[in-house]
């Protein structure tokens, strides 16, 4: 099980996330990793509207990851669909494996 190219450790000792997000979608969740842009694809059912995709991303990732939300915060990309989520708590090692499980269950 190797790294996943979209997570990167912070000066701080936090973890950086890049994802790519849809918003609107009918199913909520994470959809997998984009290869070529070297991030965690995310979609969220809430329209991209007064910062409700924001907020849906950050639950489904705290869900997805087993971690509180209020560990998680979007650090960049607050108008995009490619984002920055800023991950408190945690190792990129530790993270890798339950993207790892996460993406496995996915398949």
């Amino acid at each position: 099980m190797g790294p996943i190219s979209c997570l990167s450790s912070a000066l701080d000792g936090s973890v950086v996330m890049d994802i790519e997000v849809q918003p609107s979608a009918k199913l909520q969740g994470i959809t997998g990793i984009n290869d070529w842009r070297h991030r965690l694809s995310v979609s969220v059912r809430a329209a991209a509207r007064h910062g409700k995709a924001n907020q849906a991303v950050l639950h489904v990732l705290a869900k997805a990851l087993e971690l509180k939300v209020d560990r998680l915060s979007i650090t960049s990309g607050h108008r995009s669909r490619l984002k920055s989520v800023r991950v408190e708590g945690t190792t990129v090692e530790a993270l890798t494996h339950v993207l790892h499980r996460a993406l496995e269950v996915k398949t």
